[in-house]
């Protein structure tokens, strides 16, 4: 973009088509950092998280590179709803949604490097997402589906789980994993200078 490499930290291939679909192919260098939550406060967490991944990666990279790390979780009633580690876990999470509206908050942090600089933001987006009832056959048998298992909340909005979605307010993309909109208008600040008064670290 413009002479920029864009890297992003993650090995979703949810957000990477997010972003080829806008015009941005990034390269792909996935953080293995060892994830470190200091808050309970969904907003902050997916921020920590997707800034911890951002600087993982961008410690190698050099000169008119932008990294992109982004993190993001689930959350109903003020409960955090992260990965799902086992089929009956998804269900839980899926019965816990069900018939309810909850929010999806996701963190991005994008790191830059130009002229010897490194400079970042870190923002968050959230969008709410109302799901209809659920039977208990049918959270069974999403739960023992493949789908929820690497998604925030046990579930893929872009998946089968589609039908049980009665509306949402904000992003799509954000419950993907990644607000491409709000993305795109950082990158672009980025690249015309527009964010040459931000914090600045010498590296």
């Amino acid at each position: 973009m413009n002479g920029w490499k864009i890297v992003l930290a993650s090995a979703s291939p949810r957000r990477k088509d997010l972003l080829k679909q806008i015009g941005i192919d990034p390269v792909v260098t996935a953080s293995h950092v060892k994830e470190q939550i200091i808050s309970d406060i969904p907003a902050e967490v997916v921020m920590e998280l997707a800034s911890q991944k951002a600087a993982d990666i961008a410690r190698t990279e050099g000169d008119k590179t932008i990294v992109i790390g982004s993190d993001t979780v689930v959350s109903i009633h003020g409960k955090i709803l992260g990965k799902p580690e086992s089929h009956e876990e998804a269900a839980g999470m899926i019965r816990e949604i069900s018939g309810h509206s909850h929010q999806v908050y996701t963190g991005v942090c994008l790191i830059w490097k130009n002229r010897g600089m490194e400079q970042r933001i870190v923002f968050y987006e959230e969008t709410e997402v109302e799901v209809c009832p659920m039977t208990e056959t049918e959270i069974r048998e999403y739960a023992n589906s493949e789908e929820p298992m690497d998604k925030a909340g046990s579930y893929a909005v872009q998946g089968f789980f589609a039908r049980y979605i009665k509306g949402l307010r904000g992003s799509y993309a954000n419950v993907m994993g990644l607000p491409v909109s709000r993305v795109y208008m950082e990158i672009k600040k980025i690249v015309n200078g527009e964010h040459a008064n931000d914090k600045i670290d010498r590296i």
